[in-house]
C-alpha cells in the first residue's frame, strides 16, 4: 500500500518553479532517497510531504487520505533537519523522551521506550548528557532516536548526513537504515550525495529542476540511465558526439570526428540522426594491445591519479578527453602521462541519447 502519494504537485516561488507536475508514490515500510544537485527541488519536495510548505496546485495522500490542508503535527511524520534541531537545554534522555512526554503517555512507557530506543543507537550511556557534549555522530543518532521516539510511522530527512565528516557519513549509511527498517518506518531521505542514496534506498528518484528524471532501484539508475543527465549524475560517464551512419540487425554504428566509427548495442535512434554516446568511466578499458576488434582507438595518457582502490585515468582520444577508472588488482599495469595506449569499449557498454536541443555542454552543465 502507498503510505505517501502525490498527484501531480506543483509548487512555484515568485517566479522559480520548484517542484513541476510531481507525481510519486511510497510504499509502507519503503526507504527512498530523493535525489539531485542543489537547487533540484529536493527539500522543497519533502517540506510539501511534511506540510511545511503549501503546493499551489496537485494532491498529497497520507495513509490514504488527502492531506493538503492537514497541519504538520497531524501528517502522522517527524521531520528531521540537517542540523538535528536538539533542545540545546535539554539532557539526551529528556530529548527522546520529548515527544512521549507531550502525548502525555503513561511514564512507566515513556522510560520503557527511552531507554530501548537509546539501547538502539547505542547511546544509553550518554542519557545524562547535553547535545553540546555529544559529537556531530551522537546528535544525528539522537536526534534519529528522538523522531523514532515520537511514534510518527513517516520519517523525513533532510540531508541526514551532511553535517558530518566522510568517515562519519559512511559509517553512519547502514545504520540509519537499519534503524529504519528494525523500527519498520516509511522512510524518505534527501540527498545530493549519489552513493548515499544508491548505498542505502530501495528505490531512487532522481530530480533536476524540479522534475523526475528517473525512478528506479538503485541497481536500475545506475545500469540503465534514461537520461544524459542521469548518467553523468548518477556515477559518471563519457559522453561522444556522433552521427548514426548504420543500422544493423545487432545494434548501431555512430561516427565521431575524423571519421572513426563506435559500435554500440542500441538501434533506437534514426539514420543520420545526431547522437551522444555515454560510457561509464569504469567500462572504458585501457591497455596497450594492437588496434584490433570493435570500438579500440589510439589515445595519450594525460593524467593519472591515485584514488583510495583505484586509479582515474585521462587520455585524449582524437580530440576528445577521455577517464578511465581501473580497479587495482595484482596484476595492475600503470600508466604515466604521455604514454600511448588503446582505448576500447564493448558495445553492449555503451548507452545511446539523442543530442540534446540545448547543446550536449550545456545539459552537463545544469548539473
Amino acid at each position: 500500500m502507498s503510505l505517501v502519494k502525490l498527484i501531480n504537485v506543483r509548487k512555484k516561488f515568485d517566479e522559480i518553479i520548484a517542484l513541476d507536475q510531481i507525481s510519486l508514490s511510497v510504499e509502507d515500510g519503503e526507504y527512498l532517497c530523493i535525489l539531485g544537485p542543489t537547487g533540484a527541488g529536493k527539500t522543497t519536495l519533502l517540506r510539501t510531504i511534511a506540510g511545511l510548505v503549501n503546493v499551489d496546485e496537485g494532491e498529497i495522500y497520507i495513509e490514504g487520505r488527502l492531506a493538503n490542508k492537514t497541519p504538520p503535527e497531524e501528517r502522522n511524520a517527524v521531520y528531521m533537519f540537517q542540523q538535528y534541531a536538539l533542545f540545546p537545554h535539554m539532557t539526551v534522555w529528556q530529548n527522546v523522551s520529548f515527544g512521549p512526554t507531550i502525548d502525555e503517555e503513561n511514564e512507566d512507557e515513556i522510560k520503557k521506550k527511552t531507554s530501548q530506543i537509546l539501547r538502539m543507537v547505542r547511546l544509553e550511556d550518554r542519557s545524562d548528557a547535553f547535545p553540546n557534549e555529544l559529537s556531530g555522530g551522537m546528535q544525528q543518532r539522537i536526534a534519529l532516536a528522538r523522531g523514532i521516539a515520537s511514534g510518527a510511522r513517516i520519517l523525513l530527512l533532510d540531508e541526514p548526513l551532511g553535517a558530518l565528516d566522510a568517515r562519519l557519513r559512511v559509517d553512519l549509511r547502514s545504520q540509519l537504515r537499519k534503524l529504519a527498517k528494525d523500527q519498520d518506518l516509511t522512510t524518505i531521505h534527501v540527498t545530493h550525495d549519489q552513493e548515499e542514496a544508491l548505498m542505502i534506498a530501495d528505490r531512487v528518484v532522481v530530480i533536476r529542476d524540479g522534475k523526475i528524471e528517473q525512478i528506479g532501484d538503485p541497481q536500475d539508475i545506475y545500469s540503465n540511465p534514461r537520461s544524459i543527465f542521469v548518467a553523468s549524475f548518477v556515477g559518471g560517464a563519457n559522453f561522444i558526439e556522433g552521427f548514426v551512419v548504420d543500422l544493423k540487425e545487432n545494434g548501431s554504428v555512430i561516427e565521431i570526428r575524423d571519421g572513426y566509427q563506435i559500435r554500440i548495442a542500441d538501434k533506437s535512434k534514426k539514420l543520420d540522426e545526431k547522437v551522444v554516446i555515454a560510457v561509464r568511466f569504469e567500462k572504458t578499458s585501457v591497455d596497450l594491445e594492437n588496434l584490433v576488434g570493435v570500438n579500440a582507438f589510439p589515445g595519450k595518457i594525460k593524467s593519472a591519479v591515485f584514488v583510495v582502490d583505484s586509479m582515474e585515468y585521462e587520455i585524449e582520444l582524437n580530440g576528445v578527453i577521455v577517464s578511465s577508472k581501473i580497479m587495482l588488482s595484482d596484476n595492475y599495469r600503470a600508466y604515466k602521462p604521455g604514454e600511448d595506449v588503446v582505448v576500447s569499449f564493448s558495445p553492449e557498454n555503451c548507452y545511446l541519447f539523442s543530442y540534446p536541443k540545448v547543446g550536449l555542454l550545456k545539459e552537463i552543465e545544469a548539473i
